[in-house]
């Protein structure tokens, strides 16, 4: 089985390890970086949230898990929504989805995140369109692992994600770190490989 992790803005697919060491070995466990996010180097062919899903969707020459955090989270569902014969299962921890968090009160991490990357495009802070209407129509078994008060992704987005994919199910952590899926790694590995077992044979379309 192949399974790609994706990380959110801090652009380091490092952000998995203490997950990926947990995993069985004999799978195939393939972190992904984002060029020019947080501290991994730009390049040229990364201009736009786009360029990121159309990176993802070139690493779907063969079926694979997608296992994402946070704003790798969107650039899954683009890339499930266009690819989902080659996307067996999702796994997403403390993501929008895509969807408008507006009625959820969310905590804004832009002005951090200016602050410590200042070097970071203009893209990435850009809000996309709203998913909601096409993520209601996505056949993909879905693994939703949240903290119970994360300010940046409150259990609220998880809990409307588990009522709006057609086959969600939603793992919850008592924790208020946006970071909840490292910090609990083991918890959230065996939540992973029963995930992965269960639907690893899915028929697609």
């Amino acid at each position: 089985m192949r399974l790609l992790f994706l990380p959110g803005v801090s652009g380091q697919g490092s952000f998995w390890e203490p997950v990926v060491a947990q995993l069985p070995p004999a799978w195939t466990l393939a972190p992904v970086d984002w060029p020019g996010l947080g501290t991994v180097p730009p390049e040229p062919g990364v201009q736009s949230f786009d360029d990121l899903v159309a990176r993802l969707l070139d690493q779907l020459d063969q079926p694979a898990v997608l296992v994402a955090q946070s704003m790798g989270g969107v650039v899954a569902m683009h890339a499930a929504l266009r690819r989902p014969d080659r996307v067996p299962a999702l796994v997403l921890t403390a993501t929008s989805g895509g969807i408008d968090l507006g009625p959820f009160g969310v905590s804004d991490w832009r002005p951090d995140y200016r602050n410590t990357y200042p070097q970071a495009p203009s893209w990435v802070y850009e809000r996309g369109p709203d998913l909601s209407p096409a993520l209601a129509t996505l056949d993909i078994p879905t693994l939703l692992i949240w903290a119970t008060a994360d300010a940046i992704s409150p259990l609220a987005v998880g809990r409307h994600l588990a009522g709006l994919l057609p086959r969600a199910s939603l793992m919850v952590i008592d924790s208020d770190d946006h970071w909840v899926a490292r910090i609990h790694a083991q918890a959230v590995a065996a939540a992973i490989e029963q995930h992965v077992r269960q639907h690893r044979h899915r028929s697609t379309p």
